[in-house]
């Protein structure tokens, strides 16, 4: 019985790992995020790690170390109908209702669509690209036990090739200094906060949680059963996929800070990397830049599919079985996709400020399960806590004309952070302090 990988199975893993993780939303979040911050990049991109990298590696650890078998499981520690109530909701939000419709309308709203025919309404384009990303998705998603080899071995390196070779061009040829450029918007005052919520939008702590299930089976065909052995290796490639996304977020963050003297502030990031990759690769710049932002949304669209699907056929193993529920997922993203990229992050933004705190607060009692020994009722506990207090950010961050603005006053006046977005960042810490001291007490008089 095999004790550990070897660096040719590890960085399989990583690299399928890392093609999961690595969507459209992880290219176009840092560009702009460098774009806006100017001088302040690196404080700003600290807070984008913070969120970006170390919340999905930690995911990934809390997974490996409680040695659970994915976030059902794990969710489990809260109680039975909490798991149901969280994973159903965590995976639909990075599935077919938010994330995968995204990997749909961000590769056309950013480079596919520059590409069509003049005269060609947008709407008819959105659908007739929607409909080919749909059936190449669901061909690859339809044979899940050969998604290592199709996203590990040839789509991740086909869109790092695409990736480096325009961004070491900027590197070597910069359009700019980031140090002369100002701050814009929230990256003047608060660098560092602008950038732990811009990371959030990435979705990947979220990610983390939820592909656990993909790299635990991805081990385990590799011969590994010990579910120790299989606990360090889930450790080992999840730290290899965080530091290659932590050197891609830096790279892309600071071509995208160099632009900015040249090109502007551009009105997203998705605009700033097609203005970049134009800028020095006139005519075919458009062209190199939609198809690598093509390749980063299928791998992700292929890994949530699957993802969702083998979670559901485990959670509910008497209703549909793997191919029908991807079929379902896939259905629904493609209709979703329909409305547009707008309206997706707009109501995505809500959903993903109540989960964030959730999820964190659970990897963090996870990690430190064994250090404390927390029982049931101190997860419930905290769980409590953390989504009365969650549930602020998710009405600040309704759209304008949805908010209630008792709620939000009422919230705004008893959390501090509130109107930083981390409301419960406080209320929560303090809560995990008291829960930590109460139990190393009990243990002292035990």
């Amino acid at each position: 019985m095999k004790e550990k990988l070897t660096h040719a199975e590890s960085l399989t893993i990583s690299s399928m790992l890392f093609g999961l993780f690595f969507g459209a939303g992880n290219l176009i979040f840092p560009a702009y995020l460098g774009e806006a911050s100017g001088r302040n990049l690196w404080s700003a991109l600290c807070g984008f790690l913070i969120t970006g990298v170390g919340l999905p590696l930690l995911a990934t650890a809390a997974l490996g170390i409680t040695r659970s078998e994915g976030l059902m499981e794990l969710s489990g520690r809260v109680g039975r109908k909490y798991s149901y109530f969280f994973t159903c909701l965590l995976y639909l939000t990075i599935g077919p209702f938010f994330a995968i419709p995204r990997c749909f309308t961000v590769p056309f709203e950013t480079g596919i669509s520059a590409l069509l025919p003049k005269g060609l309404p947008k709407s008819t384009g959105l659908f007739i690209f929607s409909l080919i990303f749909f059936a190449i998705m669901l061909f690859f998603s339809l044979r899940p036990g050969r998604i290592m080899d199709w996203i590990g071995k040839f789509l991740t390196p086909a869109f790092l090739a695409f990736f480096f070779f325009i961004m070491i061009t900027a590197l070597l040829h910069p359009l700019g200094s980031y140090q002369t450029s100002q701050p814009a918007g929230e990256y003047a005052s608060a660098p560092l906060i602008s950038g732990v919520l811009a990371g959030y939008n990435t979705m990947d702590a979220l990610a983390g949680l939820a592909f656990g299930i993909i790299v635990i089976s991805s081990i385990r065909t590799f011969g590994i059963t010990k579910p120790e052995k299989v606990a360090a290796a889930t450790l080992k490639t999840g730290l290899l996929t965080c530091l290659a996304m932590a050197v891609i977020y830096a790279i892309t963050a600071l071509v995208g800070a160099q632009s900015r003297e040249a090109l502007g502030l551009a009105a997203n990031g998705g605009e700033a990397l097609s203005e970049i990759a134009s800028h020095y690769f006139p005519g075919l710049g458009a062209i190199l830049f939609a198809l690598m932002i093509f390749l980063a949304c299928l791998k992700t669209a292929i890994g949530l599919v699957t993802a969702c699907s083998e979670t559901f056929v485990e959670m509910f193993p008497k209703s549909l079985s793997y191919n029908k529920w991807a079929i379902l997922f896939s259905l629904l993203a493609f209709g979703i996709a329909n409305v547009g990229l707008t309206t997706i992050i707009s109501f995505s933004l809500p959903v993903l400020m109540l989960l964030y705190p959730l999820s964190i607060s659970l990897i963090l009692m996870a990690l430190t399960s064994d250090l404390f020994a927390f029982k049931q009722a101190d997860y419930q506990i905290m769980t409590a806590v953390t989504f009365l207090c969650a549930l602020g950010d998710f009405f600040k961050a309704l759209p304008a004309g949805m908010q209630v603005k008792a709620v939000t006053g009422f919230y705004g006046r008893v959390l501090p952070l509130y109107q930083d977005g981390l409301g419960w960042l406080l209320p929560v810490s303090a809560v995990f302090i008291i829960l930590a001291a109460k139990a190393l007490i009990g243990k002292k008089r035990s």
